[in-house]
């Protein structure tokens, strides 16, 4: 049975930054309102690939090359000026409301907080940086530092090794099904919240605590069963 767990790691794009700014970029580069949707699921699928494959290339790239693909097929510009513009949106994600609390429940606790993205850490501490959330957070770690992005084991278990500690003393947070899968099999606690998927896909490992909210969740993994 799953522990409370010492060190909380989460995701960062869509789990803790909104993408509807992004959204709106997209929107006014021709990709209409459903632009989110037509685009980053394209650029997962990109990156998870190359790295299902062993191969690694950097968020942006993916996210420049992916975006392209998105405009061309949708009859847009596709220019560098375009691209580059919808991509600078990523430096203004705003945080989810839930966000804060969720962090500082952890804090009170005395349960550490650290970052693990497919992105860059430098973007990442810039966005928290942004939030005012950079006190709440004692590490940020990028997929960049193994060369492989999640889901593939190496990232998790790079983070657990930074953080001193075994898989099962650390959880990872997401709104992403095939994140919680990834960091199950590497053998972490896992915490899902609904916000964004609704439900959870029966293919992938059960989590061990989920919530509506990031709120929802963070209690939901204060009360697993307790260390021994």
């Amino acid at each position: 049975m799953a522990r409370v767990p010492a060190v909380v790691l989460f995701d960062v794009v869509e789990t803790l930054f909104s993408l509807e700014r992004v959204g709106t970029l997209l929107r006014a580069a021709g990709l209409g309102d459903d632009g989110v949707d037509r685009w980053f699921p394209r650029f997962l699928r990109d990156g998870i690939a190359l790295a299902t494959s062993g191969d690694f290339r950097p968020f942006r790239e993916v996210a420049q090359s992916s975006l392209r693909d998105a405009l061309r097929t949708a009859g847009a510009d596709a220019s560098d000026g375009v691209v580059d513009t919808v991509l600078e949106g990523f430096g203004a994600l705003d945080a989810y409301d839930d966000v804060r609390p969720a962090l500082e429940f952890l804090r009170d606790r005395s349960i550490r907080v650290m970052t693990l993205s497919n992105g860059s850490a430098a973007s990442t501490r810039a966005l928290l940086d942004r939030a005012s959330l950079s006190p709440l957070v004692a590490g940020v770690l990028s997929a960049d530092e193994v060369r492989l992005w999640k889901p593939r084991p190496e990232p998790y278990l790079h983070a657990c090794t930074v953080a001193g500690l075994p898989p099962d003393r650390v959880a990872l947070v997401a709104v992403h099904a095939w994140d919680i899968q990834g960091a199950a099999s590497a053998g972490l606690i896992t915490g899902w919240c609904a916000r964004l998927e609704r439900e959870y896909s029966p293919l992938f490992r059960t989590p061990d605590a989920t919530g509506e909210t990031l709120l929802n969740l963070v209690h939901a993994l204060a009360t697993l069963e307790a260390a021994q």
